[in-house]
């Protein structure tokens, strides 16, 4: 295979370069974003694809953004046939991609055009999808819009979470990656255009949307949790602190109080009734600033009544 700029940032890319590496697909440079402050704490971290790049002894660069002429004729100064990005954070733009003859591939987390964006996995599962999966496709300048070269279906079970599915999909997209740069560059493969009447798309998460909404269906605030879950959490409000939610189910009780009233404890966690008369269960709970735990040890440091109401 020929040699190529591999671009990635956090965990999802990490699967994939390692891959690259493990076969000797010639990386030469890999760019990532520069080292950020993260946590509690702030503390300046470098990204899972720098930490690894760095034990792989692949030059790094960190470009602010991956624009101008002078980042630009750094990364041709490499001299590679073609560019993988895999969750790199940026838009790439022409005068990236138009230095690489044999083009610029993607790791996508959704079969495209389904869930063309920047949050697919998330948005699949807040839609109830039982089906997912991760298309390798050649970047255009538009976005998630170029020709596919590959795709592999990857199943959404009803207990799957963000984190779950992540990192199914960055497992499958590592191997498939591979398969098809290796069939692309050897000419062994033709670009499928995708089908414009098909699209659907994944926006950003906004902050807004993690907040439960105790008057929406049983099923879709379910299904946020799972969305967010392990981070950033759906939340809702408890004497004026975030609480996030983890492992929510259906539950049987036939409810009687208002959407967002609390039912009761039972085995299965907190139950609080929805919309419709319907009840939820939420298995773990999480005090802003506390670590997760499961509802009935949250309930023995901080009650919550039956019949008090979650905001």
């Amino acid at each position: 295979m020929p040699g190529l700029v591999f671009l990635g940032t956090p965990n999802f890319a990490v699967p994939c370069l390692r891959k690259l590496l493990e076969c000797k697909a010639g990386v030469r440079l890999v760019v990532t974003q520069p080292d950020r402050p993260s946590g509690r704490g702030r503390k300046i971290c470098e990204s899972p694809v720098k930490t690894l790049a760095n034990e792989a002894g692949v030059p790094i660069y960190q470009p602010e953004r991956v624009r101008g002429a002078e980042v630009i004729e750094k990364i041709r100064a490499y001299g590679t046939e073609c560019a993988v990005v895999a969750a790199f954070g940026q838009i790439l733009p022409q005068s990236f991609l138009d230095i690489f003859p044999l083009g610029t591939l993607n790791v996508h987390g959704s079969l495209l055009p389904r869930y063309r964006g920047a949050a697919p996995i998330q948005r699949a599962i807040m839609a109830g999808e039982g089906l997912t999966g991760v298309s390798i496709m050649l970047l255009d300048a538009g976005m998630d819009t170029g020709p596919v070269l590959s795709q592999k279906e990857v199943s959404i079970g009803p207990e799957d979470t963000f984190g779950t599915v992540y990192k199914a999909l960055a497992e499958h997209g590592a191997e498939l990656l591979v398969e098809a740069l290796r069939d692309w560059t050897a000419g062994r493969i033709a670009p499928r255009i995708q089908d414009e009447g098909s699209v659907t798309y994944a926006p950003p998460i906004k902050k807004e949307e993690l907040r439960i909404d105790w008057n929406s269906p049983v099923k879709d605030i379910i299904n946020k949790v799972r969305a967010f879950d392990p981070a950033p959490g759906a939340w809702f409000a408890l004497g004026g602190k975030r609480v996030k939610c983890f492992r929510a189910a259906s539950f049987p009780w036939a409810a009687a109080g208002a959407p967002g009233e609390v039912a009761g404890m039972a085995d299965c966690g907190l139950i609080v009734t929805g919309a419709r008369a319907q009840s939820l269960c939420i298995g773990e709970l999480q005090l802003e600033g506390l670590r997760r735990m499961r509802a009935g040890e949250f309930a023995c440091g901080r009650p919550i009544p039956r019949g008090s109401f979650l905001e």
